[in-house]
């Protein structure tokens, strides 16, 4: 993952951990090897990186997670290398400290903040809310990134009404609809839906895509972690439900590059052929939410 060969940039790179010296080395080595952004993980949720207390496990001890902060930003700085940070709105709906994290991150000098809407406790469940986000932009002179739930060029838009945020993260929305951006681009420049890409366009991207990712992880690795993105692609595709799951059950018992290409290659032939794009060519089944 710190292979950045390719990358068009600017070239960011994310650090989670829980202590100051060591976050300062993890920013040190990475902007030795090409990062022009060090990114601050306070965000994570994932147990794995709460368990260690890293992630958004942080914002349970506000000096601590300063403490990092400065750390970073004095290990980036000689580099002219900027430090952001990544942060949910708190750990829990009692303690919602991203407005005094954000203030004090701010100080530190810290140069752009992302908020997910939800707090560690809540994970991903429930609905993302957008006002803790609008605070924090009320009262930071830096740039703020607002995320969580935008899923449609409708709600992207109506986050950014809602919050006064400078951009947008994406994150779940573009799993297997990496054409989301540009709908979310072409909406806010004209306000009108980008119709959704055509199927044969799609494969084009997605054997791209796993190329890609074959060069990045190799045979053996890049063939079975591809299958979660094939998932994903499957059900952002207007095909039947039912054919999307036989479309998965194939590709999970595959474990080479060449079944895969292959399988993939096949299977977007046939869905062509049968007229998949033409018969659902609609907003709704490319799940472009109102």
């Amino acid at each position: 993952r710190a292979d950045h060969s390719g990358e068009p940039g600017p070239i960011a790179v994310q650090i989670a951990g829980t202590d100051a010296a060591m976050m300062a080395d993890a920013a040190r080595y990475n902007i030795d090897r090409g990062a022009q952004i060090i990114d601050i993980n306070m965000g994570c949720p994932a147990k794995k990186v709460c368990n260690k207390w890293a992630g958004s496990a942080l914002m349970q001890d506000e000096a601590l997670a300063i403490e990092i902060v400065e750390a970073v930003v004095a290990a980036a700085a000689p580099h002219g290398v900027p430090v952001t940070l990544k942060m949910r709105t708190g750990w829990c709906a009692d303690v919602r400290n991203a407005p005094t994290l954000a203030l004090a991150a701010e100080a530190a000098g810290v140069q752009m903040l992302t908020v997910h809407g939800r707090t560690r406790e809540q994970g991903y469940r429930g609905a993302a809310e957008h006002d803790t986000v609008a605070h924090i932009k009320s009262r930071v002179k830096i740039p703020v990134v607002a995320n969580g739930d935008i899923t449609s060029p409708q709600q992207a838009r109506e986050v950014l009404r809602r919050t006064g945020a400078d951009a947008l993260m994406i994150g779940r929305a573009a799993q297997g609809r990496p054409w989301i951006f540009r709908e979310i681009a072409f909406f806010l420049a004209t306000g009108e839906a980008l119709p959704p890409p055509e199927l044969m366009d799609v494969k084009t991207w997605l054997l791209h895509h796993l190329e890609d990712h074959y060069n990045l992880y190799g045979d053996f690795t890049g063939v079975r972690s591809a299958r979660k993105h094939l998932g994903w692609y499957a059900q952002s595709l207007p095909i039947p439900a039912a054919e999307a799951q036989a479309f998965r059950q194939r590709i999970n018992v595959l474990t080479t590059v060449e079944a895969q290409l292959q399988c993939v290659s096949e299977s977007f032939d046939a869905w062509d052929a049968t007229g998949y794009d033409k018969m659902n060519h609609q907003e709704e089944n490319w799940k472009l939410a109102a």
